[in-house]
């Protein structure tokens, strides 16, 4: 927590941004992290497991409105924070101040805030980035961990094109349409009310900035500020133990096929009931979410 930034500049999406989202009548909850208020939502009893669903870029915890009744109806307590510069979290407003490393201290720092212990990390994009780091962290906290489209990449793979063409895109597109790039992230579309829900956090160019930066910071060359912290984050997953699912989607041409080397290398994945989530694209949270919850009930039952 020393290298937590203390930001005071920094943009907040007024509220009336939020009113009549589609199936996502959830309260916000806040806490104060390195000078930002971070949201999140926390639903189900307070003493039940808790199931930690973390997003990615460029979504917010609406991506999860579809998996949050199936988890509550199973009883477990259910937390879906805004990463900082996304949904209600404040989003700070220069550019320098965004870096893989800061949204590490950001989490680490509302996690310690919260106090969230017998976790189940469900993380997909930039949620597993920062959410297995979490894990690295904080391993005391959780209990289980599933896996869907992402990972701990460390600037020494090769990266598959389609990734580059969106990192290009967030980089230099004079229009970067938030809500209609998820849409191309999902294989089932969305409809015109849940394109706007995604709009909703960004209502300027301003706003945009964490969207705007994150495809960058993915680690893709060997010399990447994070590669040793991720290489370290490697090493602590080749010794977990606990339980570890992935339930990666078979129409996301960035992430497709990246289960396997989890299945190889992480004691706690061997034998479990992994499974690859069919017609189901990058987002398979708004494609399958019902079906992703599911499986997640049941990991967590066996």
């Amino acid at each position: 927590m020393s290298n937590l930034p203390e930001l005071t500049d920094f943009l907040r999406t007024p509220d009336d941004c939020f009113k009549d989202l589609p199936d996502f009548a959830y309260t916000p909850h806040y806490t104060q992290v390195g000078g930002l208020r971070v949201a999140h939502i926390d639903e189900g009893p307070r003493d039940a497991p808790v199931v930690l669903l973390m997003h990615g870029e460029p979504t917010w915890s609406f991506l999860y409105r579809k998996m949050i009744p199936v988890l509550l109806a199973a009883g477990f307590r259910v937390v879906a924070p805004d990463l900082v510069g996304f949904g209600r979290s404040d989003k700070p407003a220069r550019p320098s101040d965004y870096s893989y490393a800061n949204h590490v201290h950001w989490m680490n720092a509302w996690l310690a805030a919260t106090d969230l212990r017998r976790i189940t990390l469900f993380c997909q994009d930039w949620g597993s980035l920062i959410g297995l780091r979490m894990v690295v962290d904080a391993p005391q906290r959780f209990e289980r961990i599933v896996l869907a489209n992402g990972g701990l990449p460390t600037g020494t793979s090769a990266i598959p094109f389609a990734f580059k063409v969106w990192r290009a895109f967030a980089r230099f597109s004079p229009w970067f349409p938030i809500g209609r790039i998820v849409k191309a992230g999902c294989a089932q579309g969305l409809t015109p009310q849940e394109i706007a829900a995604y709009d909703a956090p960004f209502p300027t160019r301003r706003h945009r900035i964490a969207a705007r930066l994150f495809p960058g910071f993915v680690p893709t060359r060997p010399d990447d500020p994070e590669r040793e912290n991720n290489e370290r984050a490697w090493e602590f997953f080749k010794r977990w133990d606990k339980p570890f699912l992935t339930l990666f989607s078979n129409r996301d041409p960035v992430t497709r096929g990246g289960h396997r080397i989890w299945h190889q290398l992480v004691p706690g994945a061997q034998g479990q009931p992994h499974a690859v989530t069919r017609g189901a694209g990058h987002f398979l949270q708004e494609d399958k979410g019902a079906e992703v919850a599911q499986a997640i009930v049941a990991f967590i039952q066996r």
